[in-house]
């Protein structure tokens, strides 16, 4: 347990004021937890992390020499994306996958995992983002990043990358844009899910801090192997680099969130 790394840490220039996140990039646990009782074909679908993820990620920080934080455990395990309040953050079933090692679970090992790997990763975002603001004297622009399947209980989505938030468009408005401007593109505005959720990443990091953001989702086919990663860090790469430039798109700026009023 001592060896496992609940977070990676990827190095890039500060100074660019940028940082790219992969909540669900790896699907790893660690040894105690054997497989959680699952077969290990489950760790290859979609309900143990967010397939492509963790290539682009990469990719995209290399590519634009930014730093960038992937999560460095299964969802199945404690899901990163999910306030510490929230009754999905560590799933019982999953996509019609009972998960053994989740169910009976008692509140000593919720809170463990909590202590283990849920906070230790959100502690590298926050010092990560907080590193970004400080090198450069401003707010930092985040993209993180996700997958989603081609098809959901059967019916096929038509999108091949999504843009989800809540109500702070600055950064989502100009990437709908510059996606949107591909006609070979079918890009959803809060499609399949919808990008207010309380206490996930986007909230905690960026919403309440009034710092500039979006979250993009992909399609897993579309980034399943090197040749489709490759495809997307280089769509991504010059719109992610245009966007930063914008100067309004480092400014502090708190909207109110869907989900209702921030706590004091």
């Amino acid at each position: 347990m001592t060896d496992f790394r609940p977070f990676e840490f990827i190095p890039g220039n500060r100074d660019k004021g940028m940082v790219i996140l992969g909540d669900h990039a790896m699907r790893h646990l660690p040894a105690s937890y054997g497989s959680l009782g699952l077969p290990e074909a489950a760790f290859s679908r979609h309900i143990a992390y967010d397939i492509g993820i963790e290539s682009l990620c990469r990719s995209l920080c290399e590519r634009l020499g930014v730093p960038g934080v992937l999560g460095g455990f299964s969802r199945l395990l404690i899901d990163p994306n999910r306030g510490e309040d929230d009754p999905t953050l560590i799933m019982k079933i999953s996509d019609g996958a009972i998960i053994p090692g989740n169910h009976p679970i008692t509140d000593e090992e919720w809170n463990h995992r909590i202590e283990a790997f849920h906070r230790p990763y959100h502690k590298a975002v926050d010092e990560t983002i907080s590193a970004v603001a400080e090198a450069t004297g401003k707010a930092p622009l985040i993209f993180s990043m996700h997958s989603f399947t081609p098809a959901w209980k059967g019916v096929p989505r038509p999108w091949h990358a999504s843009v989800l938030w809540d109500s702070d468009d600055r950064a989502v408005v100009p990437l709908l844009a510059k996606l949107g401007a591909d006609t070979n593109l079918v890009v959803g505005d809060n499609e399949p899910y919808d990008g207010a959720l309380r206490n996930d990443t986007m909230f905690r990091h960026c919403m309440m801090k009034g710092i500039p953001h979006a979250l993009l989702e992909v399609r897993q086919d579309l980034i399943g192997d090197k040749a489709g990663v490759a495809e997307w860090a280089d769509r991504l790469t010059p719109i992610f680099a245009e966007i930063n430039t914008d100067p309004a798109l480092h400014e502090y700026k708190r909207y109110p969130s869907r989900t209702g009023p921030y706590e004091a």
